[in-house]
């Protein structure tokens, strides 16, 4: 079992930037990419971006989120970070850390979730 704890969500203004961080319990084969995804009420969940927390980086970006977002991790602290610039209203949602055994996108292919930390923008 892998538990995963995120952090760093809140709430600023248009324009201002936070860095939210998935602490996971443990790597392995089934959970070494990290994954942050993000769910707008009413909306279905999408992907971020995906990390590898061993091995030479690996990472994969959704297009809107690549010139904002920028990913990082401390594979000794077993933790990413998502460092977001320029927040935008439409930013906010649910953020939620993900680890499965792929570089992708898909919520589908990732086997373990964190709570969900809240990241609201206002205008």
């Amino acid at each position: 079992q892998v538990q995963l704890v995120e952090s760093g969500g809140g709430s600023v203004p248009a324009g201002e930037s936070l860095r939210l961080s998935c602490r996971a319990s443990r790597v392995t084969t089934n959970s070494h990419f990290m994954g942050w995804f993000r769910q707008a009420p009413g909306k279905d969940r999408e992907g971020v971006e995906t990390m590898n927390l061993r091995g030479p980086p690996v990472d994969s970006y959704v297009t809107a989120a690549k010139d904002r977002f920028t990913s990082s991790r401390d594979s000794a602290k077993k933790t990413v970070y998502l460092q977001m610039n320029s927040l935008k209203p439409e930013d906010t949602a649910m953020y939620y850390c993900a680890a499965g055994p792929r570089c992708v996108l898909q919520p589908s292919a990732f086997g373990y979730w964190g709570q969900g930390t809240q990241v609201t923008v206002s205008t």
